[in-house]
């Protein structure tokens, strides 16, 4: 079972990103602040459950959840800035749009930056230890493969509605033959040849 937060008397706000290791699309973020009530025998790291159940899971979060928030940072920033900074930058992003400012905030993985003078901490493996952290690796996940299915639409060739972006068999045959999208990120090892393109 999960705990619900680290620090039981504070406002806590758990945060996590999705498509770190992605060749296409965003990384995304989310932040979530839950109430000191909140319990689902589901919830758990959203890379352990089922896209249905992920789904589901993200409407009870968004119903239950004193307030959430969801932020995309797109290839370019992440060719600018590197993945780790714009991952960084996307659970900034995410906290920056809750409603209500957190006192505590629980990050999933083990780097972050300072947000203002709020304290907080980083925990390896969080999605999977705290309730707050796995309910923003849901909503990450399932936002930003909203995302990259919208955009399978127009780049069916990719796969993307299965990949999701991810570096899958598929989805390097694809760019082999077709090249690079707009939407491919150019800092990224797209092909294990590394073959140089011109975007």
């Amino acid at each position: 079972m999960l705990s619900l937060k680290i620090h039981q008397h504070l406002f806590e706000c758990g945060t996590d990103e999705a498509g770190r290791g992605c060749l296409a699309g965003p990384v995304t973020a989310a932040a979530v602040i839950l109430p000191d009530d909140f319990s689902h025998p589901w919830l758990t790291d959203s890379k352990q459950l089922s896209d249905r159940k992920r789904r589901e899971l993200r409407l009870v979060i968004e119903d239950a959840a004193v307030c959430f928030a969801v932020s995309h940072v797109m290839m370019e920033e992440i060719d600018q800035i590197n993945i780790l900074n714009a991952s960084i930058l996307a659970m900034h992003r995410s906290i920056d749009q809750l409603s209500r400012t957190p006192e505590f905030i629980a990050i999933d993985g083990n780097r972050f930056k300072p947000y203002g003078k709020i304290p907080y901490q980083c925990v390896v493996k969080g999605d999977s230890k705290y309730l707050h952290i796995a309910a923003a690796s849901i909503l990450a996940k399932t936002y930003r493969d909203d995302y990259m299915e919208e955009l399978h639409t127009e780049f069916p060739d990719y796969d993307w509605l299965k990949n999701k972006g991810y570096p899958t068999l598929s989805h390097r045959a694809a760019i082999r033959k077709f090249g690079p999208t707009p939407f491919h990120r150019k800092s990224f090892r797209l092909l294990p040849e590394q073959l140089r393109f011109t975007f």
